[in-house]
């Protein structure tokens, strides 16, 4: 018997089958899906691949597999293939998604195992040693300490016995050496959710609306059907509550359920809901702030059927559940839910894929639904389901928008417009708190000398750097690079260096200015690098009695504070100056999900949104917060001037080292396009630098193409990497992206 095997590698001339002849004592052990190790060229190494095929024979002289591993289903195989052609990469590449985290590595020694701690037990009985104390075979104190510790106490590691004791780890050697103790391997579970101590809750009594949805839902779940659901809820209507009663009843059918957030990290609170529900042993958590060994072994219990509820961020699709029953993606608009990493799929594609092969509903949640979602929810492509009141019958806030131009005639030159800083000062005097929204970092967001002009940039990349007060240094937020603060311009001279622009390490600067009194914590990038740090300022902000809470688009997404009533927006401009289509489209969501963070409880809330651009309908439409408007307006502009959903935004990236090649090689491939695609369903844009034309070191180019992305056209595209990386283009990467998140 023969297998056809992937080799693990991203080369895109690799990216096809070998054949490796089955040895006799492994037929038993190989199938389609298998992961082997196999000898693979000049290497010296033995290669990771995985099987995707089995045949009688080869028509080429084949070496033999070397060692076979546990692998991945027929299923996994044939998705891995799917994605790697419709996201135009390697199928290695796509494998490694569906593999446990820590195994995706080519040294076997490296790999994560089983975390496993020696344990201290008797070895001797304790009339044994008993008899020996009584007759001062065993004289020590703190010898005779540590026994009479462990006879009641067995089953600590060293450490603990040692600080419990307050003997010292020879001690417990010497016992061990002596033979009246020994040690004992034992495997520890690395479970995230271990520190977490939650009351049990009941299901809540639905409303209406949601029952309702809930009933629609519950039929195509007994049923076995697919059905993809749109449930578009204003924020606060209890889409969760919905949620964890569809889960509960496939929970109790013996299914298991996929829960995608946008990053789970970040809502701890949901997390919390669902172990009140379900408990700790039925949940798995899958998210970036785990360590490899903690994804590890929720992977391993998610694929041993211990956990029958996931819950993480996109790559929790891909996890091994047995007996689906639901795919549920919350805030479904969150662009988070597309890689921008290779391979760059999507999310709710991938589980829309899914759910159709397993015959079980998929769930989209949103108050502010992706404007694509939403028009097939029109065209009866996806089921819409509506919860237009909240569920705790209290009020939506009242918004109000703020013309920063007129502030500055006013002569208000500072970052709170006089609405906010009274709104702030009275909630201040109520004991009520405070979220303060600002989607830039840093103290200032670029520095320029005002003498010539000069702009300090980042020496890898053609972007600036932004100026970080806390530590006093300049950084680069795409490549990590950091430098000393500049006095004097490197160009000219001049010491007339100035900052410009505002991030929140300024706006909290800003605050304790004007309210000395005030408990402030931020909430950014910057602030939440420690593991669990999120969650740390979460809960201080609820429990601590802070009044202010300052972040990133970190404080929109799901957080439930019932004290918060008043939500001030400091830069309403800042997404809607960017160069993307979308940019009115994130601006809305945005400032419609952070403006439900206010008066969720039975006090009122208030909304203050700054702007520049106070007519913008995007603003205006969230000042309503009426979704459905805005949605008309945007439909059509973009039907008007054809961007999805009226057509797919195809772009050819290209990275280089080399300036020369990048600009030849972007120019074969406008050719080849052009030849080959249909000039009647595509436009084709000649090539040109990217907006940010370099980053780290690498220039970088685009084409952009505009038609409905279809089978042949996805073929095209595939013959076109390759025929690229036949031509042998050394020191040039390409990428190829439908619909990219960062037009950048």
């Amino acid at each position: 018997m023969v297998a056809e095997v992937i080799i693990n590698t991203t080369a895109k001339k690799l990216n096809r089958t070998f054949d490796y002849n089955i040895p006799k004592e492994l037929e038993d052990m190989i199938f389609v899906g298998s992961k082997v190790l196999v000898p693979f060229g000049t290497f010296k190494t033995l290669e990771e691949a995985h099987v995707v095929g089995i045949k009688e024979n080869s028509e080429f002289k084949v070496k033999d597999i070397a060692k076979v591993e546990n692998g991945l289903t027929d299923k996994q195989i044939e998705l891995a293939k799917w994605i790697a052609k419709r996201y135009f990469c390697n199928v290695s590449e796509c494998i490694k998604l569906m593999q446990a985290p820590g195994t995706r590595t080519k040294n076997v020694n490296n790999r994560i195992q089983d975390k496993k701690i020696n344990l201290v037990y008797l070895k001797k009985d304790v009339e044994e040693i008993e008899f020996d104390i009584e007759n001062g075979k065993i004289k020590s104190e703190k010898q005779k300490r540590i026994l009479n510790f462990v006879k009641e106490n067995e089953g600590y590691t060293i450490p603990d016995i040692e600080a419990l004791t307050d003997c010292s780890r020879a001690i417990v050697n010497t016992l061990i050496k002596n033979g009246y103790l020994e040690l004992a391997e034992t495997k520890i579970d690395r479970n995230p959710l271990n520190n977490k101590e939650i009351e049990n809750t009941e299901n809540l009594k639905l409303t209406n609306e949601q029952e309702i949805a809930f009933n629609k839902i519950a039929k195509f779940i007994d049923n076995n059907e697919y059905e993809q659901f749109l449930l578009y809820g204003v924020t606060g209507s209890g889409k969760t509550e919905v949620y964890l009663q569809l889960i509960d009843k496939v929970v109790k059918q013996g299914k298991s359920a996929i829960v995608l957030v946008p990053e789970i990290s970040l809502t701890p609170q949901m997390l919390d809901r669902f172990i009140s529900r379900f408990g700790k042993e039925k949940i798995a958590v899958l998210h970036s702030k785990l360590s490899i060994g903690e994804r590890h072994d929720e992977w391993e219990r998610i694929k041993e059927n211990k956990a029958k509820i996931v819950i993480g961020a996109r790559s929790a699709i891909f996890a091994p559940v047995k007996d689906l029953g639901i795919i549920i993606i919350d805030e479904e608009h969150d662009s988070s839910y597309k890689s921008e990493a290779t391979p760059k799929y999507n999310a709710k594609e991938i589980a829309k894929k899914i759910a159709r092969e397993e015959k079980v509903p998929l769930v989209l949640g949103s108050a502010t639904p992706d404007l694509t979602t939403f028009y097939n929810s029109n065209n009866g492509k996806i089921t819409l389901l509506k919860l237009t009141k909240r569920a705790n019958q209290s009020n939506l806030p009242k918004v109000e928008i703020v013309d920063l131009k007129q502030e500055l005639a006013n002569g208000n030159r500072s970052m709170l417009s006089m609405d906010l800083y009274q709104e702030i000062e009275k909630n201040l005097k109520d004991k009520l708190q405070t979220i303060l929204f600002l989607n830039r970092r840093g103290y200032s967001t670029f520095i320029m000398c005002r003498d010539c002009g000069y702009t300090v940039k980042c020496k890898n990349c053609n972007i600036s750097m932004t100026y970080h007060s806390y530590e006093n240094k300049l950084k680069c937020h795409y490549c990590g690079y950091e430098e000393k603060l500049v006095k004097k311009c490197p160009e000219c001279g001049s010491e007339k260096i100035r900052y410009f622009g505002t991030g929140t390490q300024k706006l909290e600067q800003e605050i304790h200015k004007q309210f000395p009194k005030a408990k402030t914590i931020r909430m950014d990038v910057d602030t939440v690098t420690k593991k669990n740090s999120h969650e740390e300022i979460l809960n201080k902000f609820k429990n601590e009695d802070i009044d202010i809470l300052i972040g990133t688009q970190m404080v929109v997404k799901g957080h439930h504070f019932p004290k918060v009533t008043l939500v001030g927006v400091i830069a309403a401009d800042s997404s809607l100056n960017i160069d993307d289509y979308r940019a009115t489209e994130r601006t809305f969501q945005i400032l419609t999900q952070v403006a439900g963070r206010a008066g969720r409880e039975n006090l009122p809330g208030k909304v203050i949104i700054q702007s520049y651009n106070p007519e913008n309908f995007s603003i205006q439409d969230a000042q309503k917060q009426n979704y459905e408007k805005f949605y008309e307006t945007e439909i059509a502009l973009r039907k008007q001037l054809k961007y999805p959903p009226f057509c797919d935004i195809i772009v050819i990236g290209f990275n280089s080292s080399n300036e020369d090649e990048i600009k030849k090689v972007s120019n074969m491939a406008y050719e080849f396009a052009i030849n080959n695609l249909d000039s009647q369903e595509f436009k084709i844009f000649k090539p040109m630098p990217s907006p940010i034309d370099k980053i780290q070191n690498k220039f970088r180019w685009r084409i952009i193409i505009k038609g409905n992305m279809n089978e042949n056209a996805n073929e095209t595209l595939n013959k076109l990497l390759n025929n690229l990386y036949e031509k042998n283009c050394k020191n040039t990467k390409i990428t190829i992206d439908v619909n990219p998140n960062n037009m950048a």
